[in-house]
């Protein structure tokens, strides 16, 4: 008896323990930077703690919000963790692919491209610590400042030699006919499109003629410099400004991103993701990434019917001129400068980057001068004599700082080439860190001497805005390469540009600055929050006042860039990007709160920026 009971006793506790690990892992992120790990064994006990010979890791995961977090390996001698981001409100399959973690992503030519991949359930990055899978004791996640206590679970973990694929295992279609998350549900959710049109009509109502004391470009018309007749740069008593053709002193407020393209749907291997897809004929074959054209543009051809394709522009610049937004910014559809005046930015292209070595062209090649020139005159030749042009973007966020030597590596191990004959020999010399890195910014220098001298023999009279740099401070050697443009131009995602930073370019280059992307997004509508988080709708306002105000009372501070018009797709932009950073949502309907805080803004930027008034003082809270 004794002995059936010890057995029976023994089975029950057998069964709860494999319940036990079947049961999904759960956690709860709470705190200023909340943190969950478990051993492999914890996980499934058949993992191994060598992952060599294995390509990915396999979770079946379930994230309450679209908030995105670190997922860790852990090994006694430290940690590898990437940034991930699953799809929120269903279960996932993740395939992770652990190449990421064991070496440096060498694909792509801006930041955005090389610092992350899409999977179709997820994005992941690709930057950290690399090295060897060998000894993983344990697998965390961690999340920094959580919203409303998201939970992950996980039911699954295991290792993979060839790729399962990614995929929603939850009932589908998630994406409903307007672009919406169909798993989520949130007050300002479109049930109709009744209801869609009540609000629209409601937003035109109520639409004003702006109170911005803005002349035609834009400009300030108050004030008055000399006129040339294009857009130029001065500094006024201490203080850097933009000058109009007209002659008026110009503060440039801008969006990116304004057009009819955005929310174009990712589709292959993926098309049962969405309950029904906009119709083929709203955009041109050639102009579609990504098979179909976007929600965002199905939308505003039933807000405006067949003749959509002019009167969102009428509506657009509509907007501006109520918001007080006096620059198209990059990445924006040319029917809103050719169509409707307004000052703008081209971004140009066709320089051989994304062919080239993470962004890095054949510099040293015979046909590299032949492409810019073609470039350059295909461009900016046919723009050369109008006025309403603020000037030209060089490029966007280079990549290789700080990763020169892997440059070398990529150009080394490329087939023979021009520019891997001149690094063999450079570094003949010696093949040390740093004689890599003096050779990277040997070509830059070479590659920007060729692109400025190509850019002003076919358009003199406009304005170099420079590289758009990522955030943080360049190499000195690109700074002091940046004194060949006119303005200097860099993207900072956080609460508020640095002043010290802002004081330390303009001491190396003696150049304005501009800020070419910023924005603030809250978890929320099935999208994440981008890269600098707030608490609310509210407070992206709040944060919007903040940043630029803070930034115009700098002296050599001439304008900025919101990123982006219209909130990226909810299933992610080509490199996996769903974030809830738009000035309206996919639905055509503007964000209020931001929207009335821009404009409060705005009014006040020549004053903040004179020196006349302080600068709005109060930090967003980001929980």
């Amino acid at each position: 008896m004794i002995r059936r009971f010890i057995t029976a006793y023994v089975a029950i506790l057998l069964v709860a323990a494999c319940l036990a690990l079947a049961a999904p892992k759960r956690v709860v992120f709470e705190g200023q930077e909340s943190e969950h790990k478990w051993t492999l064994k914890e996980l499934n006990p058949e993992l191994p703690a060598d992952w060599t010979g294995y390509d990915f890791l396999v979770l079946e995961m379930k994230a309450s919000s679209p908030q995105r977090f670190y997922l860790t390996f852990y090994a006694r001698d430290g940690a590898q963790r990437r940034q991930m981001h699953p799809l929120p409100n269903v279960w996932i399959r993740a395939a992770v692919p652990l190449q990421y973690y064991r070496e440096p992503n060498r694909a792509g030519f801006d930041l955005a491209s090389v610092g992350k991949v899409p999977r179709n359930s997820f994005w992941i990055s690709t930057g950290g610590v690399y090295g060897p899978l060998n000894a993983v004791e344990a697998i965390g996640v961690t999340m920094q400042t959580p919203l409303g206590k998201p939970t992950v679970e996980i039911r699954s973990v295991r290792l993979a030699k060839q790729d399962p694929g990614s995929d929603i295992l939850d009932k589908k279609p998630v994406v409903d006919e307007f672009g919406q998350w169909i798993p989520g549900d949130w007050p300002a959710k479109i049930g109709s499109l009744d209801q869609l049109k009540k609000e629209w009509a409601a937003e035109v109502a109520g639409l004003g003629a702006g109170d911005f004391g803005y002349c035609k470009y834009g400009g300030y018309a108050n004030t008055k410099a000399k006129a040339t007749g294009f857009f130029r740069v001065e500094q006024v008593d201490g203080r850097w400004w933009f000058v109009d053709p007209d002659g008026h002193l110009f503060f440039s407020t801008a969006s990116t991103g304004i057009g009819s393209f955005g929310g174009e749907a990712r589709l292959k291997g993926r098309e049962d993701y969405y309950a029904s897809l906009p119709p083929p004929d709203l955009a041109p074959a050639a102009t579609r990434r990504f098979g179909v054209p976007g929600f965002y543009a199905w939308n505003l051809e039933r807000r405006h019917g067949s003749a959509w394709k002019t009167k969102w522009i009428d509506l657009a610049v509509r907007r501006m001129e109520e918001w007080g937004m006096n620059t198209v910014g990059n990445w924006s559809d040319p029917g809103l400068w050719d169509a409707r005046k307004k000052a703008y930015v081209v971004n140009l292209r066709g320089w051989g980057m994304e062919t080239g070595y993470m962004g890095m062209p054949d510099v040293f090649s015979d046909e590299f001068p032949k492409i810019v020139d073609k470039a350059a005159a295909e461009q900016c030749a046919p723009r050369k004599n109008d006025p309403y042009l603020l000037g030209y973007f060089v490029a966007n966020e280079p990549p290789w700082p700080g990763r020169e030597s892997l440059v070398v590596d990529i150009i080394l191990d490329r087939p023979p080439s021009t520019i891997q004959r001149e690094a063999k020999a450079f570094l003949a010399g010696g093949d040390t860190a740093e004689r890599r890195k003096q050779f990277i910014y040997r070509a830059f220098d070479k590659y920007l001497e060729v692109i400025n001298a190509a850019i002003r023999r076919h358009d003199p009279n406009h304005l170099n805005l420079g590289l758009r740099f990522g955030g943080s401070l360049p190499p000195p050697e690109m700074l002091r390469a940046s004194a060949a443009f006119d303005v200097y131009s860099l993207n900072v995602y956080s609460v508020s540009v640095n002043p010290k930073l802002l004081e330390e370019i303009y001491q190396a280059t003696k150049r304005p600055i501009i800020i070419g992307e910023f924005h603030f997004g809250m978890p929320g509508r099935g999208l994440a929050p981008g890269l600098v988080q707030v608490r609310d709708l509210a407070e992206r306002g709040v944060a919007y006042r903040y940043y630029v105000e803070q930034a115009a009372a700098f002296p050599a501070f001439i304008g900025s860039s919101w990123f982006q018009w219209v909130d990226q797709p909810v299933t992610g932009r080509m490199d996996g990007e769903n974030y809830n950073i738009g000035l309206v949502d996919v639905t055509d309907r503007p964000y209020a709160d931001l929207v009335d805080a821009m404009k409060t803004t705005h009014r006040r930027l020549h004053d903040v920026h004179a020196g006349k008034t302080p600068a709005f003082d109060q930090r967003p809270r980001p929980q």
